[in-house]
């Protein structure tokens, strides 16, 4: 039984490509228990999905796919049916809206949350008779007379250290990049691993789906990680490291001590990042700079508002704004580089709650700030208040990309094309500052990337008619 796991090209803005740790863990898990297992990136394929399947057959195709990449799911669901084989899609969309798919027909099964356990019991039943699926949890299927059956959901897995490292030797390490261009220019030539030290968050902000990852926070302990850390420096020859949890800061105790055992290993000499960001009301001074020392290069912090009404009530953010100053001011102080992640366009945003933002913005200073215009996911609260009160722009799944130039709802009392314009007047007052535009005039990547830099330019600081 061959299985290939399958991630659709996802065609977004910028030039980042990094690896799908969660195919990753679920190749890791179905080769522990004895599969012949293989990946396919779209993102960085040179051969399609047909060829590589006329090349090489496989008895079983999984693919993931979030909510704006379901779409391009469904069409290599089509292709792999053409191939013979039997398909099962999960991942975050599948998750909240496993009917949509279950009911197509090319898509055979479907995995709902975390499928590691699933997916190998999957297996190991189609290598059973008679065919007996009832029992897998976390299964959507149909049976002849295609009517749809969603066995009981898989309980979240309280030892994360119980799973198999990612399988990261599957991976075609050389077609990726690193972990941000647009802060340390494009190079086609790193190996950019990223590494998962938690899963889940119990915060609830708004515009956040935690479908599959869960709103209960599981660490893995430090010795495991910092076992899996050290098979990225020194045997896969990492030349840097994103950590990708939604919060892998939430136990201070234990991220010091993370940090404190990457020192004691001399793991430090491999930069790393917070690729998804840090909560600013679990950090300390003595935490950034141990995490100087350990090695970072660069924290991220989700402010998302300026306004205190918008960040409390309708982002519902558990942190304030005291501490979102301190933890920017802590982490320059230990000479890390900073990201700031900010938000645009939440329901009741009017023209002063996005200026607050801006100045916010400006105020922090970060060395790379993120603006995004709020985009509603299903099994979000957003999502919820826009079918409410709202109207979705959105026409298809695609279009609700996190990183699109264009306001994906309209709200009573909140102009869209005023959201648009704020957001693109952010990118331009914040940017189109003396010291930012010497910075980039001077930056080798810029000259060597020009084209690429002239289209982010044109998306961010010139808005669309």
């Amino acid at each position: 039984m061959k299985i290939l796991l399958v991630s659709p090209e996802a065609r977004v803005w910028n030039s980042r490509t990094h690896i799908h740790n969660g195919l990753g863990y679920l190749a890791g898990a179905l080769l522990h228990a004895g599969y012949a297992t293989d990946i396919y990136d779209g993102a960085v394929e040179d051969e399609s999905l047909d060829a590589r399947l006329t090349r090489e057959p496989f008895d079983i195709v999984g693919i993931s796919a979030p909510t704006p990449l379901i779409n391009e799911a469904w069409a290599y669901a089509r292709i792999a049916k053409e191939h013979g084989a039997i398909t099962i899609l999960g991942g975050p969309h599948l998750t909240l809206m496993p009917d949509e798919s279950i009911g197509r027909a090319d898509v055979d099964f479907v995995a709902r949350g975390e499928a590691e356990e699933t997916l190998v019991e999957f297996v190991e039943a189609l290598n059973s008779t008679p065919l007996q699926i009832q029992h897998i949890r976390g299964l959507s299927w149909k049976d002849a007379d295609g009517k749809i059956f969603h066995n009981v959901d898989r309980s979240l897995n309280p030892n994360l250290d119980a799973l198999p490292f990612p399988a990261y030797h599957l991976f075609k390490i050389d077609r990726y990049t690193n972990l941000q261009p647009l802060t340390d220019g494009l190079d086609k030539h790193a190996r950019s691993y990223t590494i998962v030290t938690s899963r889940g968050c119990p915060y609830k902000c708004t515009y956040c789906s935690k479908p599959i990852t869960g709103d209960t926070w599981r660490a893995r302990s430090v010795e495991n990680v910092l076992r899996e850390w050290k098979m990225l420096v020194e045997d896969l020859g990492a030349t840097e490291i994103g950590v990708t949890d939604d919060i892998w800061n939430l136990d201070l105790k234990r991220a010091k001590e993370l940090c404190r055992g990457l020192i004691e290993m001399k793991l430090n000499r491999v930069p790393w990042i917070t690729v998804h960001g840090m909560k600013v009301n679990h950090t300390d001074a003595e935490l950034f700079r141990l995490m100087k020392q350990a090695g970072a290069k660069r924290v991220g912090f989700g402010v998302e508002s300026g306004d205190e009404e918008i960040l409390k009530r309708v982002v519902k953010k558990s942190q304030t704004f005291e501490q979102v100053r301190a933890a920017f001011k802590n982490a320059k102080a230990a000479r890390l580089q900073t990201m700031g992640f900010f938000i645009y366009g939440m329901p009741g945003e009017t023209e002063a709650t996005m200026e607050k933002t801006t100045q916010l913005a400006l105020e922090l200073d970060p060395d790379l700030a993120h603006f995004m215009i709020a985009a509603p996911y299903p099994g979000t609260v957003l999502w919820d208040t826009v079918q409410r009160q709202g109207k979705l722009y959105a026409k298809d799944w695609g279009d609700l990309a996190i990183q699109s130039d264009h306001a994906h709802f309209d709200f009573p009392g909140m102009d869209p094309q005023l959201v648009e314009r704020k957001w693109h007047e952010a990118y331009r007052r914040f940017y189109f500052r003396p010291k930012r535009l010497w910075k980039r005039a001077t930056s080798l990547d810029t000259w060597k990337n020009l084209p690429e830099r002239v289209k982010d330019a044109q998306r961010f600081f010139v808005a669309s008619q």
